[in-house]
């Protein structure tokens, strides 16, 4: 009678156990979480470079079949005597943000870096960012199509390649993407003190803050709508003391108003942060 008692518990636990597997996968299914095996990991894609270039990039993009892609303007923080030095003529700068599959990251990197020869010092950077989450009928996009934009031997390079990181990483030193949201007309001056704490170079973007009717505080301090967000790619030992300057003069308590954040950067790729 005992034993089989503990066979019914045993059997109910079973049970309950599986029902809560269950609806845990209905939830991350329901926000966009992969949880199966045949799900693809998806990487957020940012590559930067000369404006002249825009056209030559979103054609591979598009013969690539890299269906999220979208390209903004930004520009270049170095200083005129260094752009004079490089024989660079506008530090207008072309942001390209996209989806792709993990598989495909390296197949993109190469071909974008020996058609425009990323490899070159001051031909543009590329980096990804991994992704947390994604709306599921995105993700269901990448799951019905999953390595199809890419050849047998285009896949086994990438996964050899992919191999390779794995191994190189562990002695590698990380990166990060500091992301800063200051006033518009701070940018210049941010980037001096980015500069004297470590920075080698930034990004500007020019933004507006969407917010609710009338003026927006926080912590008492009305904030301004026109915005420029600088992003600085560095190697993490660089992250801390960096974010810290810039916090210090440019934070949410200045008129500069910044906010400052981090985010953790992969596949760097065009670019030296020492």
């Amino acid at each position: 009678m005992r034993m089989r008692g503990l066979a019914a518990l045993r059997e109910g636990l079973k049970v309950r156990g599986e029902r809560v597997k269950a609806r845990r996968e209905k939830k991350a299914a329901e926000k966009g979480v992969p949880a199966g095996k045949d799900t693809p990991v998806l990487k957020f894609m940012v590559f930067i470079l000369d404006w002249s270039r825009s056209k030559a990039i979103t054609e591979i993009l598009e013969e690539s079949h890299v269906r999220f892609h979208f390209i903004c303007k930004g520009r270049g923080t170095a200083s005129s005597e260094i752009l004079d030095l490089l024989g660079i003529g506008s530090s207008e700068k072309a942001v390209v943000l996209c989806l792709e599959q993990d598989i495909m990251v390296a197949v993109l990197l190469k071909r974008i870096s020996k058609s425009l020869g990323l490899n070159n010092p001051g031909a543009g950077i590329a980096f990804t960012v991994p992704l947390s989450g994604i709306n599921k009928p995105i993700l269901q996009v990448f799951k019905q199509s999953i390595h199809k934009n890419i050849s047998a031997e285009e896949s086994a390079a990438a996964a050899k390649a992919a191999k390779k990181r794995l191994e190189e990483g562990k002695g590698m030193k990380q990166h990060d993407l500091i992301v800063i949201m200051v006033n518009q007309g701070y940018s210049d001056e941010l980037m001096s003190c980015a500069r004297e704490a470590g920075a080698s170079g930034g990004t500007v973007i020019s933004a507006r803050g969407l917010a609710h009717r009338g003026p927006v505080k926080f912590f008492g301090i009305s904030v301004q709508d026109e915005k420029e967000i600088i992003t600085i790619l560095t190697i993490r030992s660089k992250k801390v003391p960096i974010m810290k300057a810039v916090s210090e003069r440019y934070g949410m308590a200045s008129r500069a108003q910044g906010i400052v954040f981090s985010l953790p950067a992969e596949n760097i790729t065009g670019l030296d942060l020492e």
